[in-house]
């Protein structure tokens, strides 16, 4: 099993699985890995699944549970002609970048009912570090600005979602949706990391 499937398996089938009637978005379909996942689930307990891509994808299945349409996942004129007002879970595997990861959540979240998730890939860093397996610039600097944008959002939302990260190979991040309030704007998160009382408390602890 490849780390991608062990991550699906482990982290977001389970979320969905047991769902009577699930309605699933699914934003980013490439060779249809979760495609085929949701596919399985919609066809066992009367689901249906939305899936977007900008590029053809449609092969991937024929399958009566299935619309794929060729799309941004940021065309919001569109894409609202096709997908229901209402839907049990959102996946986004597109653009790993902080800035549409944040505009992609404050569209779509209304689109959740309550104990709906939103679910995102690719939010962790580690993999892409130099000198790990995977080493790569971009996917560490963008998975890290993306996580540290999640956390920005939910300490705004505490009170409206609940928020569980898996560092499951490249990551995902699970937004359950606890009611019907509209999120609240996200702001930088301020700690004390580099105040002059945590840098004493360094200074302290080395002389010991």
């Amino acid at each position: 099993m490849t780390d991608y499937n062990y991550k699906l398996d482990k982290f977001l089938i389970p979320r969905i699985k047991n769902k009577m009637n699930p309605i699933i978005i699914e934003f980013g379909v490439q060779n249809g890995r979760s495609t085929k996942k949701f596919l399985e689930i919609c066809e066992k307990n009367n689901g249906y699944l939305y899936s977007f891509d900008i590029i053809d994808c449609s092969q991937v299945s024929n399958s009566e549970k299935w619309t794929f349409a060729k799309s941004r996942d940021d065309n919001f004129e569109y894409l609202k002609t096709i997908i229901p007002k209402k839907v049990d879970l959102i996946f986004l595997d597109t653009v790993h970048e902080a800035n549409h990861v944040e505009k992609m959540i404050y569209y779509y979240y209304d689109y959740l009912t309550e104990g709906g998730y939103f679910i995102i890939d690719d939010i962790s860093h580690l993999p892409y570090l130099k000198n790990q397996k995977r080493n790569n610039f971009y996917c560490e600097i963008n998975n890290s600005e993306t996580l540290k944008k999640i956390l920005e959002i939910y300490n705004s939302n505490t009170e409206n979602f609940d928020l569980t990260i898996s560092f499951i190979s490249s990551g995902l991040a699970s937004l359950e949706k606890k009611n019907k309030n509209k999120l609240n704007k996200s702001n930088k998160i301020i700690t004390r990391e580099y105040s002059f009382k945590n840098i004493l408390r360094k200074i302290i602890k080395e002389q010991k």
